[in-house]
């Protein structure tokens, strides 16, 4: 049996969008708190610690954290080739902070033998922000979602480079006075250096619910 086929007494995730069923990658990081947003928005989730869980959800949230650990852990468990399929399928993924980092093609200032998922053309520098007291908050205009959006940066990433099919959403002027990318997205992929799932806000979430329902009625 490989990753592709949905085990005995396991739902089909995929096969309806009435039915949408986000996963949580669950090997570090902030898991909870964005259960707790999407259950919010009263979307069905399920935690994915595994290449048996992944198949059983049609999109899916990778959280912030350390991604040395995350990429380390879902190798340990055989998670990135099945992640790697998930998103060439076109399933809807979204990375926050850590989350970003995996996502990208390219890896910035990464530690030695540093793997990513992929999937989304851009470069991210890792910790660009600086270090955890260097965290902050700010209020970003995020577009197609809306403005005054309170965004937490904790030992963030930022975008130097994406390619020409990835649309940025939101920037930070940085004290060199050159802005970054912040939240970008290409396709059904989505990917920001700050962590909505630490605010009350649940914006982002619900813009990403809705991308995974089109990505998913797509595949119907």
């Amino acid at each position: 049996m490989t990753h592709c086929q949905n085990p005995k007494g396991l739902p089909d995730a995929a096969g309806d969008s009435s039915m949408l069923r986000v996963g949580v990658l669950a090997l570090q990081g902030d898991v909870r708190e964005h259960i707790n947003s999407l259950t919010s928005l009263n979307v069905a989730v399920q935690k994915v610690r595994n290449p048996e869980e992944l198949i059983t959800v049609n999109a899916l949230v990778i959280p912030g954290g350390e991604s040395t650990t995350i990429s380390m852990l879902a190798n340990r468990v055989g998670l990135i080739s099945p992640l790697r399929e998930f998103i060439k399928n076109g399933h809807a993924v979204y990375g926050s902070c850590a989350g970003m980092i995996l996502l990208a093609d390219e890896i910035l200032d990464g530690k030695a033998g540093q793997e990513t998922i992929g999937g989304l053309d851009m470069t991210v520098r890792r910790n660009a922000f600086g270090r955890q007291v260097d965290s902050f908050e700010t209020d970003l205009n995020i577009k197609d979602i809306g403005d005054a959006f309170k965004a937490v940066f904790i030992r963030a990433p930022w975008v130097e480079r994406v390619g020409a099919n990835v649309e940025v959403l939101a920037s930070v002027k940085t004290d060199s006075g050159s802005d970054h990318p912040v939240m970008v997205r290409q396709g059904f992929l989505l990917a920001s250096s700050f962590h909505p799932e630490l605010t009350n806000d649940n914006r982002v979430h619900q813009y990403f619910v809705e991308m995974a329902k089109s990505a998913t009625s797509v595949k119907s």
